[in-house]
């Protein structure tokens, strides 16, 4: 029974890929005496499945070597393009922590979109986002993880637009899909040039190729910076990063998806492209900087921002920034590490979030509060998951940052720097969202405000005793750093930075009358940050309108110049034709007499030609 589990673990991406398809029956109407509700039942069926094959595998594989499965996708002479599919502990116990958060976040959605009449077609595309990200846990050809990275920019735009009748939803898709593919493309450009000069794209050949690999300092570097631009994209990283907060106009079961495993998606395929990045030094300080510019700029922004679901999604930027920081300092441990803490951390923070919304029905901060009461099940898990957000003893994001900040205390200590006010900012605005949200006086719409259906509330315990019990599960997978060997001086850095967010996140003045201060200074400063530092209007003037200028001259030289010339011609053919019908004279002689001074002038021409040629030196 394990042997066969073994040899088909390679397919346990499919498990949502067939859901998603067993679905569409209902999504596009074919059956409709049942409802759509059976549509969600098979999709949830799909990722259970999913789920225990990947735990079984796990649990057969723990003290194995890593294995490979090899398939050709395309052969044609002596072009071969293949993908190879790693089985290894990492992997699969990534597949397992993806199916297992993921039937979470169905079970979840089963109560939050039980009333949405395309119910079906939400499902559907959530087991097409489970399979991409599953497929891209196993993925051991930059081939197919660049297939399943475009896999999930498409599932992106479908999830975002999902509630396509808003036009506000209709531009966050757009900007979503736009944004991706520009590091998209850039990605493919490199992915077509490691496969030129290295001759294969499968991940272990190309560690070997990396060794011996004798670039030129501009083609290492224009390599380096195309591999970090789609995992930049998908990661919401400056300066690709307006798309996130956009996108959090989609259903919130999606977004719980996306802020915790969908941009640890890209930040993943970065991780594993470490010793090729490791070539060029000028991409390594462009992911350090990235990072760095990202992880603080977006803890700012999150602190101005009235949404629920855009304050937090500033923070994933945030983190995300610190995992390109940790992989630019070639620490890809630290970087999973994190990647692992912060996805159960955020899935429980949006889930709880979204219990708010839903009984709420309203989006804004300063239409909420006092919710601590009535919704005590969300109130736990919020509290929680911002616990494990930030450096709070014992949970896990405060390992994962010691294990960073200890190593590099001495070799780097801005970095420690970084990681402190980070950690200092997310607490400040996590504090600030539970007095706005869950403190203070009931507000019209929370006065008599639930808690959640068991559907919500049973993913929220789920996740709120998984965040307790993760440095448990680090100490059993010996990540937890030996206590003799612990820098005092870092963990009180970090601690105290976290009760220094929490403090002045606790005594700030909140008023819930006005969403802007009526200070003209902090108004300014407010504005800064909520409109994020104005970076859109900046990309309005610069690269909208040098686009749309370069627009109107192609269009301007297509109209005039090419079309014009083309239909020039054709008038003076048809004006040439129209001419010569007057002087047709219907004789034969005549014609056979045109045909033959046409024929002289071009044997003249040719037999001209000719000698030219002959004349020339060689």
């Amino acid at each position: 029974m394990n042997q066969i589990l073994f040899s088909t673990s390679w397919c346990i991406p499919f498990y949502g890929l067939i859901g998603a398809l067993l679905t569409l029956p209902w999504a596009i109407g074919l059956i409709r005496r049942t409802g759509p509700r059976p549509a969600a039942y098979v999709n949830w069926l799909a990722t259970f499945l999913a789920f225990i094959h990947s735990l079984f595998v796990f649990v057969d594989i723990w003290n194995t070597e890593p294995q490979s499965f090899l398939f050709t996708w395309f052969k044609a002479a002596d072009f071969e393009l293949s993908f190879a599919l790693e089985i290894s502990p990492i992997s699969v116990g990534t597949t397992v922590f993806i199916t297992g958060l993921s039937l979470l976040a169905l079970t979840y959605a089963l109560g939050y979109m039980e009333k949405d009449w395309a119910i079906a077609r939400f499902f559907g595309l959530m087991g097409f986002f489970e399979a991409a990200l599953s497929g891209l846990a196993i993925s051991d050809s930059l081939f197919l993880s660049y297939a399943l990275l475009e896999m999930l920019t498409l599932s992106t735009y479908l999830l975002v637009g999902f509630w396509y009748a808003q036009p506000l939803v209709v531009t966050a898709a757009r900007d979503a899909f736009w944004t991706k593919r520009v590091g998209d493309l850039l990605l493919l450009m490199s992915v077509v040039t490691l496969s030129t000069i290295a001759g294969s794209l499968n991940f272990s050949d190309l560690y070997e190729w990396a060794q011996t690999a004798d670039l030129n300092s501009t083609t290492s570097t224009l390599l380096g910076l195309g591999l970090i631009a789609g995992p930049a994209g998908k990661c919401a990283q400056f300066p690709l990063h307006l798309w996130l907060d956009e996108a959090m106009e989609g259903p919130n079961p999606a977004s719980v998806m996306r802020n915790s495993l969908v941009v640890a998606g890209g930040a993943y395929v970065l991780f594993k492209l470490q010793p090729i990045l490791a070539l060029s030094p000028v991409a390594l300080n462009a992911l350090i900087v990235m990072g760095t510019v990202t992880a603080i700029g977006a803890s700012l922004v999150a602190l101005a921002q009235i949404d629920i679901k855009r304050a937090m999604s500033h923070s994933t930027s945030a983190y995300m920034g610190l995992a390109f920081l940790a992989v630019g300092m070639q620490q890809g441990g630290v970087a999973l590490m994190l990647l692992l803490t912060h996805a159960i951390a955020k899935a429980l923070l949006f889930m709880s979030s979204g219990a708010v919304i839903f009984t709420t029905n309203t989006q804004d901060l300063t239409e909420m509060g006092g919710l601590w009461s009535r919704m005590p099940a969300t109130t736990t898990a919020f509290v929680v998951g911002s616990a494990g957000m930030v450096t709070l003893l014992p949970l896990g994001s405060f390992w994962a940052m010691l294990g960073w900040a200890d190593g590099l205390a001495l070799v780097s200590p801005w970095v420690v720097g970084v990681l402190v006010v980070v950690n200092s900012l997310t607490a400040l605005n996590l504090t600030r969202l539970f007095r706005l949200i869950f403190w203070g006086q009931p507000q019209p719409k929370t006065r008599r405000t639930p808690e959640v259906g068991w559907q919500m509330a049973l993913p929220m315990v789920t996740l709120t005793i998984m965040t307790l019990l993760l440095p448990l599960m680090l100490q059993q997978w010996y990540l937890l750093p030996d206590w003799e060997s612990i820098n005092w001086i870092v963990v009180t850095l970090l601690v105290s930075s976290g009760a220094l967010g929490i403090g002045v996140g606790s005594n700030i003045y909140l008023h819930k009358a006005w969403s802007r201060s009526r200070v003209l200074t902090w108004r300014f400063l407010q504005d800064l940050l909520g409109y994020d530092f104005y970076i859109d209007r900046l990309y309005h003037v610069t690269v909208v309108s040098i686009v749309a200028v370069l627009s109107k001259i192609s269009a301007w030289s297509d109209r005039y110049l090419v079309d014009g010339f083309i239909n020039l011609i054709g008038f003076a053919a048809i004006f040439s034709g129209q001419t010569l019908k007057y002087s047709v004279s219907g004789r034969s002689q005549g014609y056979l007499l045109t045909i033959l001074v046409g024929i002289s002038l071009l044997g003249f021409l040719i037999s001209w030609s000719l000698g030219l040629l002959n004349t020339l030196p060689f």
